[in-house]
């Protein structure tokens, strides 16, 4: 099979296409000849050497993909040899085959194709995960997520919306900040023009109830900030670098919650779980068209290389996607 590789940690041009074999699926897991494969941050940091893969996962990167089982292994539950589906997994997704355990496996959202399919396990299984589960978010609550127009951010908005929250978001062009709230956010925030704390505290009562921040950095102390009492911070990147001085005098009075997670290194029962709830409360979304998925741009799978070089301009909205 053709798969991409990183012989060596560098620029987008380091991903190279090469020959592999087909792998063999576990005694858990299912084969899938795969149609896409989503293009991620995580897909980035390890081809720059930041983010390797856990111990056992393939070294060949992409964490979601789409295609059509091809063989089973022997509990591989009730899926059937020609079932299409989507998955989650830990790596290898960057390859015209990639097992996975069957448990991260779901079926294609009625009316999709697999450049949609694949554009939705990494970001829905994150956003699911860290911002109704570890954030605990409620119809009539405040909700911020930064980088709004990214693969995270555009699920997050339309998730939030669809589940009844009030949705802000920061994003660093006009164009992008009509996107957002095309798909939903109430407010859309400029970062280079205003400033996000101001904002959310003039519109809310003294802040917002829940954030999910992949910026980090300098951005920590303004979240607390933004947040209302009893408000929760969730963290689950650190583009804007993982320190900052913070003062935590904040943090009490307002009886605050920080937390954060990551998600590749999980176990399978974890995901096995965020599969299910996804399957049950946000595939009847997507079949509807209650909320979608974004896909910003396609390349095929041998030009890896220009996919990463798109992402890492951060000028796309939505996902990009690898075809074979």
């Amino acid at each position: 099979m053709t798969a991409i590789e990183i012989p060596q940690s560098g620029g987008p041009e380091v991903l190279t296409p090469t020959e592999r074999p087909v792998p063999t699926p576990g005694h858990d897991d299912v084969l899938i000849r795969v149609e896409a494969a989503g293009v991620n941050r995580p897909d980035v940091m390890q081809r720059q050497g930041g983010y390797p893969p856990p111990e056992g996962a393939s070294d060949i990167p992409g964490l979601e993909i789409a295609g059509e089982i091809a063989a089973l292994g022997a509990n591989a539950g009730d899926w059937q040899i020609g079932d299409k589906v989507t998955a989650l997994v830990t790596g290898g997704g960057y390859a015209q085959y990639c097992t996975a355990p069957a448990a991260q496996c779901l079926p294609w959202p009625a009316g999709f194709d697999a450049v949609h399919a694949a554009a939705i396990p990494e970001t829905y299984f994150t956003v699911y995960s860290n911002v109704f589960d570890r954030g605990q978010l409620k119809a009539g609550e405040s909700f911020l997520v930064h980088g709004g127009s990214s693969g995270i951010g555009t699920t997050a908005i339309q998730l939030a919306h669809a589940f009844g929250a009030r949705v802000f978001t920061t994003a660093g062009t006009p164009k992008k900040c009509r996107a957002c709230t095309e798909l939903g956010a109430d407010r859309a925030i400029n970062y280079r023009e205003e400033d996000f704390v101001e904002v959310v505290k003039s519109q809310t009562q003294g802040g917002v109830n829940l954030i999910l921040d992949m910026v980090a950095g300098d951005y920590i102390p303004r979240d607390i900030k933004a947040l209302a009492p009893e408000g929760r911070l969730v963290f689950i990147a650190f583009l804007g670098g993982p320190k900052a001085e913070v003062n935590f005098a904040p943090v009490m009075l307002k009886r605050l919650t920080i937390t954060g997670s990551t998600l590749r290194a999980r176990e399978v029962a974890f995901k096995a779980d965020v599969a299910r709830k996804l399957h049950r409360h946000v595939w009847p979304l997507l079949e509807q068209g209650r909320t979608k998925v974004l896909v910003h741009q396609t390349f095929p799978l041998e030009k890896a290389g220009d996919a990463h070089a798109l992402m890492e301009s951060s000028t796309h909205i939505g996902k990009i996607v690898l075809t074979m």
